[in-house]
């Protein structure tokens, strides 16, 4: 099993130190298949480690954002997941009623980038972008 290895890699480069906790954090961050809640990381953390505190996964959390190595996207109503900077951008429209998520496309926000920096001189980090609203389903 591969313990969150390209983070890893890149955080022992820095001369962080790689704690059993902090390995299990990293894998779990690198193998969710989708983003991933500071609770879940805890309790995959947790099984293995009984006596690790849920502040030290926000503790490393905090500094994985820090180095740019994981996305933080706020999905509404204080839903916070992450995700590998490595794995590329993406966003997100999420509906505020049923919780439905659906990914977009990136080339949709090119002319946003491009209105900010033209109208405001203003180069806009669009990584990860949640857009809450409503569904079609929810709508009708």
């Amino acid at each position: 099993m591969e313990y969150g290895r390209d983070i890893a890699s890149a955080l022992s480069k820095q001369g962080y130190r790689l704690t059993p906790q902090r390995l299990m954090i990293l894998e779990a961050i690198e193998n969710s298949d989708d983003h991933i809640s500071a609770e879940e990381m805890y309790s995959q953390v947790v099984a293995k480690f009984p006596n690790v505190n849920i502040s030290t996964v926000y503790r490393t959390l905090e500094l994985l954002k820090q180095l740019d190595l994981v996305t933080e996207t706020d999905l509404g109503g204080g839903r916070f997941r992450y995700h590998p900077a490595n794995k590329g951008h993406h966003h997100h429209l999420i509906c505020r009623r049923c919780g439905a998520t659906i990914d977009l496309d990136e080339t949709l926000l090119a002319p946003l980038e491009k209105a900010l920096l033209r109208e405001h001189d203003f180069v806009a980090e669009l990584r990860h972008l949640a857009i809450i609203g409503l569904c079609s389903r929810c709508r009708q």
